[in-house]
């Protein structure tokens, strides 16, 4: 295992390291299940949330996981910064005795570049366009549980994929683990080199989700629209949107899956989502879960993560 106090992304991580990750994660799982979910392994230990986006999802997640696992929670928003720079904020909040900074922030590189000057373990929640690693492995372990192993798996994920940070974490750690993975989407909203990822490009949902075994769609974002990045909602919904016509196309058994919020009919139909094959509600308890696996990791001797 690499010993390392950082949890920055999937990209530089082993195959052997995420499922270790996912393996403690279903551990934390089992956790949550019980009446009493609270255990002692960061006790006396201080989590500081430093959001420089919002994110209701993301923050109330690490913050409810911190909480499960005894930790002191403080939530730091945008507005209490003030005109401090990410590293004189990141460094006072380590002289204040910080463990744990969990930090989201629009620079794509932010959580290393904190790490780099506090003694606190730095955990990135999304940085910039880059990555987004505790989504990814909520969506990793939700496939796990659903389809049980990875090797050979075909997943195809389908929309706005340069935008999309947990789509890169994602087909970083689904190559990696032996899957399959295509991507299709406008060729506007697809990075140019991604082919070097070891994935299928298409730009034709059809051809995308053939025969899969998991879909993930991606959000799409409303300042694309304005920005002409994509013609018209109309149009993307008519060539990408996931309804059960281009369901046909995918496996029987195929599993749909959405970071959430949804763009309801324009990037799910209402009929998919109210359907079995559907799983976005097991995104809540799973990415709680994930979150304390992270967390109890890093607060070991010789954490694997970085």
């Amino acid at each position: 295992m690499i010993k390392r106090k950082d949890f920055f992304g999937i990209k530089d991580m082993s195959a052997d390291d995420i499922r270790y990750i996912l393996s403690t994660s279903e551990t934390m799982k089992y956790i949550l299940n019980h009446k009493n979910k609270k255990v002692p392994h960061l006790q006396g230990k201080s989590v500081v949330l430093l959001f420089y986006m919002a994110s209701a999802r993301e923050k109330l997640s690490y913050q409810m996981a911190a909480q499960h696992l005894s930790a002191n929670v403080v939530d730091m928003t945008r507005e209490n910064f003030g005109n401090e720079k990410l590293r004189d904020m990141g460094q006072l909040v380590d002289q204040m005795g910080a463990d744990f900074i969990i930090l989201r922030h629009p620079m794509a590189g932010a959580a290393s570049l904190l790490s780099e000057n506090v003694s606190a373990s730095v955990i990135n929640a999304g940085d910039g366009y880059n990555e987004n690693p505790g989504q990814s492995l909520s969506d990793l372990l939700i496939i796990k549980e659903n389809k049980k192993s990875f090797q050979g798996l075909k997943v195809a994920i389908i929309g706005d994929i340069i935008h999309s940070r947990v789509s890169r974490s994602n087909i970083w750690a689904l190559t990696k683990l032996g899957a399959d993975v295509s991507v299709g989407g406008p060729p506007t909203l697809m990075p140019s080199d991604l082919e070097k990822c070891g994935v299928k490009v298409f730009y034709n949902a059809r051809e995308a989700v053939k025969d899969a075994d998991v879909i993930i769609t991606t959000k799409v974002r409303v300042e694309d629209h304005e920005k002409n990045i994509i013609p018209s909602f109309e149009e993307y919904k008519s060539l990408f949107r996931i309804d059960e016509n281009l369901l046909k196309y995918a496996k029987k058994d195929v599993i749909i899956m959405h970071p959430g919020p949804i763009m309801k009919d324009i990037e799910i139909s209402s009929k998919v989502i109210e359907s079995d094959q559907c799983i976005i509600n097991d995104h809540i308890a799973n990415s709680v879960a994930v979150r304390m696996a992270i967390l109890y990791i890093l607060s070991q001797t010789g954490g694997i993560i970085k």
